[in-house]
């Protein structure tokens, strides 16, 4: 698998890294010290947001890492009550000024506002990437009417969708909704919030590997070409979450493991106001 094998996949010009580096609830020096331990052993991808209020730790973490900027894939997101089209641009002004940056690699909606009209809030975010302040944009927790209405109203491709994606929960709708657009995923949440380790398929597959439950997870995942953005505060588990390139699941092991989803499966559900329709 090429996407596999080159560690980035593909969409409407954006190079997204495959495993990438998840920062909610990450704070203050350890913030910027798992970020810049990340990127000093490998990782050149970083995901952040206005919600997690650390985009000045992860921004930080990136300058004393001393990785190029360049070389870095860095995402933030656009939190929902400011979804109109002046407060996204106010927003996404004040995100690069906290990161220090002059451009993001990419900018995500980070919920949907039903309260404001997905056109405005996409042309404005569609404007900002003209202006040069995002690279590539997206959206998250996007269902598969949103993305076909998104797809629509957009003047410039939207790469990716950001979702909750773990061996626990059946995203097949929207991950086919996201594909036929040419639509990259990227998986929060990947390892359920450390559930994958209380699970006796992943383990028994993992110690046929040599794996852990966790690295079978994300294996899974990004065997299927989807990125991957798990977040720890762990420093030993930064290398453990890279070490997913080593091996590969056998045709079987991925059915079984795809066994796992079930309706019940879903971890993060907050909206901005009101639930989304899941799929």
């Amino acid at each position: 698998m090429t996407f596999v094998a080159a560690r980035v996949i593909e969409a409407h010009g954006a190079r997204i890294p495959l495993v990438g580096l998840g920062t909610w609830e990450l704070r203050g020096r350890a913030c910027v010290r798992v970020v810049e331990h990340a990127l000093r052993h490998g990782y050149r991808h970083v995901d952040t947001a206005e919600l997690y209020d650390n985009e000045r730790e992860v921004g930080e973490g990136l300058r004393v890492s001393g990785v190029k900027r360049d070389e870095v894939f860095v995402t933030t997101k656009v939190w929902p009550s400011h979804f109109a089209p002046r407060d996204l641009e106010r927003s996404v002004q004040a995100s690069l000024e906290r990161l220090q940056l002059s451009q993001v690699d990419l900018l995500l909606l980070h919920w949907p506002n039903p309260q404001i009209a997905l056109r405005d809030t996409l042309g404005a975010l569609c404007k900002v990437q003209r202006m040069g302040l995002a690279r590539h944009i997206g959206v998250s927790n996007f269902t598969v009417a949103l993305i076909e209405e998104a797809v629509k109203l957009a003047q410039e491709p939207l790469v990716c969708n950001q979702i909750e994606m773990h061996p626990f929960i059946d995203q097949s709708k929207v991950i086919a909704a996201c594909r036929r657009h040419g639509m990259a995923i990227v998986a929060y949440s990947p390892v359920a919030r450390g559930g994958v380790n209380r699970d006796k398929v992943l383990a028994r597959i993992g110690k046929a590997h040599g794996k852990t439950a966790a690295q079978v997870s994300l294996r899974f995942l990004v065997q299927q070409g989807i990125a991957v953005i798990p977040r720890t505060s762990r420093l030993e588990r930064l290398s453990e979450n890279l070490a997913i390139f080593d091996f590969e699941l056998s045709p079987a092991e991925m059915a079984e493991i795809a066994q796992l989803a079930h309706r019940d499966g879903r971890i993060v559900d907050y909206a901005y106001s009101g639930t989304p329709q899941w799929d």
